[in-house]
């Protein structure tokens, strides 16, 4: 009985962990195989990464790579201006990023061949093509496995909520899974509420339903020395560890941001979006996935570009300048990608569909190189003219920024050693 109610084990798993960490539980990794591939995780240039996800496939030659002397049926209504990058020109709709172009790596040759939004989605977030046989885990949860959190803080954090199951942990343990804010964070009063205790409950009441349910898994842990105890076991650590985590509460508090700076990156959703994944990047967060929709523009392209383009710039050119005059653009790596580009022609209702033959994506801060434009596409941006980078390839790169080798292999069901990333390879040109 507590609080004049009998509770059963289920009741107890709830409420012990009320207001917990946005976790579920689920199954643990194997024992480790003696023969699989460990490398040692060094300190990479990258201490931190901002993942900005824009689903649906943002059509390239109307944002990163506008191809102005192309036909009309090619080029469309897009604009392009010059930025600070020799030779480079953006959309007219990123007037803002076009200012702090000097400072990212804009790649224009991304290519893999997954037409198909879940596939395309599965490439960008795993850095593997998808499988029937197997579940793989996001490069998020990766990380968040590998190096684990710090600070007080979880390792992954995804902004407002998990945006598809490919950035989840698959064969890992769901003790990798993000961790979600929940809301908008530009709505009034925003409050990421697993971060307290449930409404009618203190401290003095949480700590009886703690040791109450510590005393029901006691004889659960001793009879059961199983791998799925020990994700129940973590899953707990990890929500107590938020609710008596200052620090957490701490970076998730987008009000103490002064007024001048939340306005600076915009009172919408990418900006308030972008801020608070600032804010977690420099509080100690290691993988922050920040989801900006939607991009899947098969009818009217332009009138919804201009809708949703200035916010993105708008929010984004100040992120980098925030990381930036923070000191935190080197340590702190800044990608925004998107599962695949849109056709070269427009189409007969005016707008584009799904092109996975070539499309951009862009990187800032973290150890790559600043002011760079890596790979071109052709003259309708059809294909990749030169320098075509998979994702294999970029996947790799990434992984080598935060100081983790590519080639480590985790242990998947069935007692497997899987790469992180197969017939990857670190692109040093991306590097600075």
């Amino acid at each position: 009985m507590l609080d004049g109610r009998r509770l059963d084990r289920r009741t107890l798993l709830r409420l012990g962990i009320a207001g917990g960490a946005g976790l579920t539980i689920g199954g643990w990794p194997g024992q480790a195989r003696a023969d699989r591939k460990v490398y040692p995780i060094g300190t990479g240039t990258a201490r931190s990464v901002i993942h900005i996800w824009l689903p649906g496939g943002v059509a390239h030659q109307d944002t990163w790579d506008p191809k102005p002397n192309a036909p009309l049926e090619y080029r469309g209504e897009t604009e392009a201006i010059a930025t600070k990058l020799d030779g480079v020109q953006f959309s007219r709709h990123l007037e803002r990023t076009a200012q702090v172009a000097d400072r990212l790596t804009v790649c224009r040759a991304m290519t893999h061949e997954e037409a198909a939004h879940e596939r395309g989605t599965h490439n960008l977030f795993i850095g593997y093509r998808p499988s029937p046989a197997l579940v793989f885990p996001s490069m998020g949860s990766v990380v968040a496995h590998l190096l684990g959190p710090r600070g007080g803080l979880p390792a992954y954090v995804a902004i407002p909520k998990l945006p598809t199951t490919y950035a989840g942990p698959g064969y890992l343990s769901t003790a990798f899974a993000p961790f979600s804010t929940g809301g908008d964070p530009a709505a009034k009063g925003f409050a990421v509420k697993d971060l307290n205790l449930p409404e009618g409950v203190d401290g003095e009441r949480f700590e009886r339903r703690r040791r109450l349910l510590e005393r029901v898994n006691a004889p659960f842990r001793e009879r059961e020395a199983s791998d799925a105890v020990a994700a129940l076991d973590a899953f707990y650590r990890q929500a107590y560890q938020l609710l008596d985590s200052p620090e957490a509460k701490k970076a998730f508090d987008l009000e103490a941001e002064p007024a001048a700076l939340r306005d600076a990156y915009g009172r919408t959703e990418a900006g308030q979006r972008f801020l608070l994944a600032r804010r977690l990047a420099e509080a100690g967060v290691r993988w922050t996935t920040v989801t900006f929709s939607d991009w899947d523009h098969h009818d009217e392209i332009y009138p919804k570009l201009k809708q949703r383009l200035p916010q993105f710039d708008r929010a984004f050119a100040q992120l980098i300048t925030d990381l930036d005059e923070r000191k935190l653009l080197d340590s702190t790596l800044v990608l925004v990608t998107s599962e695949f580009g849109r056709t070269p022609k427009l189409n007969k209702t005016g707008g584009r569909d799904h092109w996975p033959k070539v499309f951009s994506l862009v990187m800032a801060g973290g150890g790559v190189r600043r002011g760079f434009a890596h790979g071109e596409s052709d003259a309708t941006a059809a294909e990749p003219d030169s320098g075509a980078l998979t994702v294999e390839d970029w996947a790799t790169t990434v992984y080598h920024t935060l100081g983790i080798v590519a080639d480590t292999e985790l242990v998947a069901p069935g007692d497997r050693p899987v790469e992180l990333v197969k017939d990857g390879a670190v692109v040093k040109e991306l590097l600075a």
